[in-house]
């Protein structure tokens, strides 16, 4: 399990998903040191075109304020895609921690030029959930990323 708890929340989001019989990519977002919204991608199981894990981690953290968003930390265990790290951009959330993005990578450098401060922690975990999901299921997969 990851050092850091909020990333290990965000790989027990991922790990959720999986047993529902989705994708293993799991976020959360903190804001004072707090959890204050958690989700996991859920296009399989809703048949949403849109659930990533990063959009229904906002969802589930409700109606927050704008100074709210501009004081937290979004946690994702796979490098957001465009549409994730639009959601980022919009809500002007200055940090993004990845877990990892070996096997997928979103447009992290946009997103430092756009001045959000954007880490990768390369986990073990993460690169595990993914690469053993990827080997499993390609076809789901290339569907997720748009392929």
């Amino acid at each position: 399990m990851a050092d850091d708890p909020f990333l290990g929340a965000a790989i027990e989001e991922a790990r959720a998903g999986l047993g529902e019989g989705g994708i293993p990519i799991g976020s959360v977002l903190v804001l004072d040191g707090e959890i204050v919204g958690r989700g996991h991608n859920r296009r399989v199981q809703r048949g949403s075109a849109v659930l990533h894990a990063e959009i229904d981690c906002l969802e589930n953290a409700g109606r927050l304020p704008a100074s709210a968003y501009r004081r937290s930390t979004l946690y994702s265990t796979l490098s957001p895609c465009d549409m994730c790290s639009g959601a980022v951009l919009l809500y002007e959330i200055p940090r993004v921690l990845i877990g990892e993005n070996r096997t997928f990578q979103g447009p992290e450098d946009y997103m430092r030029s756009r001045g959000v401060e954007v880490r990768v922690a390369d986990d073990p975990d993460c690169v595990r959930l993914m690469t053993d999901f990827i080997a499993a299921n390609p076809e789901l997969w290339n569907e997720d990323i748009g392929v």
